[in-house]
């Protein structure tokens, strides 16, 4: 989950919004004006729309505190996190690895949850002080604002403790199925086969409220489901791709023949003399035996046809810089998961300042789909 719109950094953890999030946004702004508006009739329109708007910024500063919380409790643990995203159905924070142990999983998801939970209570105690009591009608904006934040944030808290994938509380089922089972692949496949029946069960309820009446509240419990469903999904096949591919590391899966180009070549020249006629998608930019970058079809469609004959590789390609790069002892799924966050399809192999190989998106998945036909076991002996 890719963000586009950036906020700044807290604790060195980028945090920043996807375009799905205006979505939510507007329909949270909505309905709180219609929430205010029906109980509190005596407010105008501008109080209204205000305590609204403000409502939901302080809402979506809460699920960055929720996400923050797992960024905190992971970096304290030497994990690192780069992002977090608010999208259309909540907020992700982007881990850079997996817990090593089910007592850091178990931390790192159940914070979350507690965290809400705290924000939850902390604005009902001050709607308390403010005068308003349980089960009334909040008078004034600040309360107002107070008592919805507050039930949102424990029914936050609570929702995210429902034991599916990718729920916290599902990776708190994972930790202690971690811990009980002593086995990290297993506990992680039943965890994510749990979530699923657990996402088949949202829709199913979601489609049956909807022919019940509840309308697009309906389809919004099947949405969630649904999404619930995927993302299981996508974990069982990780631990699945990880199975298959243990023991491999990036010098089994490289490809040694690193082609190279000058950067003083056209784009015309490169397309016709090296894309097309070897069939290779990736290639290195060197000059006097140094790496300057890389180019691939990506770089080479920022440019219109037409211009070509007249651009040099150099000043399409992208910078050395830019580039990221594994070490050929690197484990091949680690290799696969630095692919997928950073969205390239290829990474330059480096040793002792030099390029040794490239490991490819499209080597890797042949290389899967060859050991999951044959049905190898996860490590095979090596041959002399």
């Amino acid at each position: 989950m890719k963000s586009q719109i950036k906020l700044g950094t807290v604790f060195g953890v980028e945090l920043g919004l996807h375009y799905s999030w205006l979505v939510i946004a507007l329909l949270i702004t909505f309905s709180l004006v219609a929430q205010f508006h029906a109980v509190n009739r005596d407010w105008s329109d501008a109080v209204v729309w205000s305590t609204a708007i403000i409502t939901g910024v302080l809402f979506f500063a809460c699920l960055f505190a929720h996400e923050l919380s797992h960024a905190v409790v992971a970096k304290a643990h030497g994990i690192p996190v780069h992002k977090i995203t608010l999208f259309l159905l909540g907020g992700v924070a982007q881990i850079e690895k997996d817990a090593t142990d089910p007592k850091t999983e178990f931390w790192m998801a159940i914070v979350g949850p507690i965290t809400s939970g705290i924000l939850g209570l902390a604005m009902l105690g001050l709607a308390r002080l403010s005068g308003w009591t349980p089960w009334t009608s909040a008078t004034t904006p600040g309360t107002a604002l107070l008592v919805w934040l507050g039930y949102i944030n424990l029914a936050l808290g609570a929702f995210n403790m429902i034991p599916g994938f990718p729920l916290d509380g599902g990776r708190v089922l994972h930790a202690i199925l971690w811990w009980a089972m002593d086995d990290a692949e297993r506990s992680t496949r039943t965890a994510a086969i749990v979530g699923q029946i657990i996402a088949v069960f949202f829709i199913g309820f979601g489609i049956l409220r909807f022919f019940q009446g509840a309308g697009l509240g309906g389809l919004w419990i099947a949405f969630i489901g649904w999404f619930l469903l995927q993302a299981a999904g996508a974990t069982y096949m990780q631990v699945k791709t990880g199975t298959l591919l243990r023991g491999l590391r990036v010098k089994d899966v490289m490809s040694t023949d690193s082609y190279a180009v000058d950067p003083e070549l056209s784009v015309q020249e490169f397309v016709n003399e090296h894309l097309l006629r070897t069939g290779r998608r990736c290639f290195l930019v060197v000059q006097d035996g140094h790496l300057l970058g890389l180019i691939t079809p990506n770089e080479v469609r920022t440019v219109e046809q037409r211009a070509w004959p007249f651009t040099p590789v150099r000043s399409v390609m992208r910078s050395a810089d830019e580039v990221h790069f594994v070490s050929r002892d690197m484990p091949a799924m680690e290799a696969l998961e630095t692919m997928g966050r950073e969205d390239v399809n290829q990474l330059p192999v480096m040793s002792d300042g030099r390029v040794e190989g490239i490991v490819s998106r499209a080597h890797l998945l042949q290389v899967l789909r060859s050991r999951a036909e044959l049905k190898l076991p996860p490590s095979l002996p090596r041959t002399a």
